[in-house]
């Protein structure tokens, strides 16, 4: 059973407010940092105290309002951006990563994340050539030249991912970066997306890897593992079995019972799964696109635009590769997908 335990953020959820700042554990803060124009928000950074000053885990989104916000936060408890020592990232998504470089400018933090959060930000420095791919990509999948414009991004979000800082650390499975955490790598919705598993207090820092009421994107884009949701399925089933009393999510609200969430998590996936087998049997040689317009989502199609619609077809890409990778469906030849179900032998 999934238990609420942060109340106050729930509560601030329901509200559509920000939640406040809160003392979790002893030595131990989340600090809400607002996302400007996003469904999620806003990003949760924990806060530890150090004998020297504090680490955080992740740092929130690029934007004045968010570092405003975070430095509000940690005077709230005591602190400041000077005293921040280490950047632990979850993975290099601009919500959890994009303060990174600034706070370390302000205090000399270091910058921590797994090596293959580093190679996905290495990407960023031929932005031609990011574009190019994305652009071939979309037109792969079976969309327009129109539709490749549009999913992109704008200028803006594409110099935001320009600006992403470079790690100083990697950090691998099983490290400890803090003497008390111990580094998950949970790999699914990115490369080398971490959890952090406090084994004393029984806490987990799951990022966007387990969050308490939705399910965290899976996208099959440029550049990334061939079958990232069957990834994200081995890490639900990792996570898991962590032996964990409360989750701290980055978004959302606090909450028990990891094992009871892992497995809704894992059974939405099979679901979906079903969803898109049923699809292919009514129309089969589609393209991934035509297949997620054929999808049910929490929107009607022509409502999903920009860079979430973008998502939603990553992510419908992520579930037919995984349905290739076990033997139910066929990917036709040629320059676009065209999916159809493996008769039977």
């Amino acid at each position: 059973m999934v238990k609420v335990t942060g109340v106050a953020q729930r509560e601030a959820w329901q509200a559509r407010a920000m939640p406040p700042v809160e003392q979790v554990r002893p030595g131990l803060w989340s600090v809400p940092v607002p996302m400007p124009g996003n469904p999620l928000r806003y990003v949760l950074i924990y806060v530890f105290e150090r004998v020297d000053g504090i680490a955080i885990i992740d740092s929130g989104w690029p934007t004045q309002e968010a570092w405003d916000a975070l430095v509000a936060g940690l005077a709230a408890l005591g602190a400041s951006i000077a005293d921040v020592r280490a950047t632990l990232v979850t993975h290099v998504h601009s919500d959890h990563h994009g303060l990174s470089g600034r706070v370390r400018e302000a205090s000399g933090a270091w910058i921590g994340m797994h090596a293959l959060e580093a190679a996905v930000l290495k990407q960023r420095h031929d932005l031609d050539a990011f574009v190019r791919r994305w652009y071939g990509w979309v037109l792969a999948r079976g969309g327009s030249d129109a539709d490749a414009d549009a999913l992109i991004g704008t200028t803006d979000q594409l110099r935001q991912w320009l600006a992403l800082a470079d790690p100083d650390r990697l950090i691998d499975d099983g490290d400890r970066p803090l003497p008390e955490l111990r580094a998950v790598w949970t790999p699914g919705h990115t490369p080398g997306h971490l959890c952090f598993h406090d084994e004393t207090r029984g806490l987990l820092f799951s990022g966007d890897h387990v969050l308490p009421r939705i399910s965290p994107n899976i996208a099959l884009q440029p550049g990334q593992p061939d079958d990232p949701l069957g990834d994200f399925l081995n890490s639900l089933e990792k996570a898991g079995a962590l032996a964990v009393d409360e989750v701290l999510p980055a978004h959302e609200w606090r909450f028990a019972g990891l094992s009871a969430r892992t497995d809704e998590l894992l059974r939405h996936h099979q679901t979906r799964l079903a969803e898109i087998r049923a699809v292919l049997g009514r129309s089969p040689g589609a393209s991934t696109w035509h297949v997620a317009e054929l999808l049910s989502w929490s929107r009607t199609w022509p409502e999903i635009q920009g860079p979430i619609r973008r998502s939603a077809v990553a992510e419908t890409f992520a579930h037919l590769a995984h349905l290739e990778r076990l033997g139910a469906i066929v990917r036709n030849p040629g320059p676009v997908d065209s999916w159809t179900l493996r008769l039977p032998a």
